[in-house]
């Protein structure tokens, strides 16, 4: 296999980026950006520690993050499987990306910066929902913010609204080719009825 071993012969092969590539870039949250990530209800923590990289996919009813000020978002973690790879990585190495994505629209955005995992009152709080509060809140000051271009999503055709789900394995599938005895029609038939109590 022939690879790049360097960023000097990855700039050859590519060329410098465009002057609106670099000029999008912004170090904190502009009024447009901050109103785009409001609207957003969706997005994927990419964080990395010393096991490697992770990216969760988080979302909400309503916004999926709350801007404390134009330098900081705040992410409540919701109930899950209780795996916390992020929020591990997080505590030893605080740098973290968000992709934010909006149905329908064509662009991300995304945020790079550094996190802390917080189990302030206060901040919990402002999360509370059917009287639950998130255990923890990911605070995340902004580094870089800046919308990436349309391409990726246009050629998948991500926002089609076409069901291809029967395409690929259930989750309970997936268990299954891990758990030869598992029960994948049950997990699978029950999930959503399981899931209600368990969103916030």
């Amino acid at each position: 296999m022939s690879r790049i071993e360097d960023v000097a012969a990855l700039e050859a092969l590519y060329g410098q980026p465009g002057r609106r590539s670099l000029d999008k870039v912004a170090d904190r949250l502009t009024p447009l950006y901050a109103k785009w990530i409001a609207a957003s209800r969706f997005c994927v923590l990419s964080t990395v520690g010393p096991e490697g990289t992770d990216g969760s996919p988080r979302g909400d009813d309503g916004p999926v993050v709350e801007a404390l000020d134009a330098q900081t978002l705040a992410l409540p973690d919701w109930m899950g499987n209780n795996r916390m790879d992020s929020l591990r990585n997080i505590v030893r190495d605080g740098r973290v990306s968000l992709m934010f994505m909006v149905p329908g629209s064509t662009n991300v955005v995304r945020v790079n910066g550094t996190a802390v995992v917080s189990v302030d009152e206060g901040l919990r709080g402002r999360f509370g929902k059917a009287g639950k509060l998130p255990r923890s809140v990911v605070v995340v000051t902004i580094g870089e913010v800046y919308f990436q271009c349309a391409k990726a999503i246009m050629r998948s055709g991500l926002w089609r609204g076409e069901d291809e789900s029967a395409s690929v394995p259930s989750a309970g599938e997936l268990v299954r080719e891990a758990d030869a005895g598992f029960d994948a029609e049950s997990y699978d038939e029950g999930y959503a009825e399981y899931a209600k109590p368990r969103m916030w």
